[in-house]
């Protein structure tokens, strides 16, 4: 069999104050990436610190999940930003997270837009250039987490970015390859046999089967394991030992 290699990443530090929604603890036990909240629709200074630290005795990649400026809807609501506020947003976020990173005795790796920001930048090209400058302008060296053959993925590549495709484990597909919207029922995968079915076809075989039926083929290096569903560690844990069973090695992309 050839050789198999897929990062799992889970995005992390989604809290704020006394509210927690990640077990964070749990899940960089089992990731190889983290893509920690920087503040913008989840996570506090405490919560950061804490991820970093964590993230670096386990040995994960720290990434740095940047979102449209949206604590009270979780970063999940349709925003229009102007392009130069949107890219001084995201080197803002990244900024945030790297002085944690550092402290902690890393630094931050990659980006991963996070929400409608990053369903957004998957189609908007003047949105992901906005990101990708914002990127550029806090850390030439990031590396882009994002759909392959996006805009996201284009404008990355523009500013000279590192792109890194990615794809999840409990969201389906559609025919196009996109993730379908969260509001159309079956968007969310919440059978767990069904999600370790697709992940280990994702991973190994490089495809998928649209919510519609269709072969989809998928090129991605990592695979998202959402740390905010109900039972989250449980299945992060079933799809780890699936993919190892399958003969995939598990290792970060950067």
């Amino acid at each position: 069999m050839t050789d198999v290699v897929i990062d799992l990443n889970a995005d992390l530090a989604e809290g704020y104050g006394r509210w927690a929604l990640t077990d964070d603890e749990a899940m960089l036990d089992l990731v190889t990436s983290a893509n920690v909240a920087c503040g913008f629709h989840a996570g506090d200074p405490g919560i950061m610190r804490r991820v970093c630290d964590l993230a670096v005795e386990r040995g994960v990649r720290i990434g740095a999940q940047v979102s449209y400026r949206d604590l009270a809807g979780f970063g999940r609501r349709a925003m229009d930003v102007p392009a130069g506020e949107l890219a001084d947003e995201v080197t803002y976020q990244i900024g945030a997270l790297q002085v944690f990173a550092r402290a902690a005795g890393a630094d931050v790796a990659y980006v991963k837009p996070h929400g409608a920001l990053y369903n957004r930048v998957v189609s908007d090209p003047e949105q992901a250039a906005a990101v990708a400058s914002g990127i550029r302008h806090a850390a030439p060296g990031l590396a882009v987490l994002c759909l392959a053959d996006s805009a996201m993925h284009q404008a990355a590549g523009r500013e000279g970015l590192a792109v890194v495709a990615e794809t999840f484990a409990d969201r389906a597909y559609t025919a196009a390859g996109t993730l379908v919207p969260r509001g159309t029922p079956g968007a969310v995968i919440s059978d767990p046999h069904q999600v370790v079915r697709q992940v280990v076809a994702l991973a190994r075989d490089g495809r998928t089967t649209a919510l519609t039926g269709e072969p989809v083929p998928i090129r991605a290096r990592s695979l998202c394991l959402h740390g905010d569903t109900p039972g989250a560690v449980d299945l992060a844990l079933r799809i780890r030992k699936a993919l190892q069973d399958a003969g995939v090695r598990l290792e970060a992309f950067v």
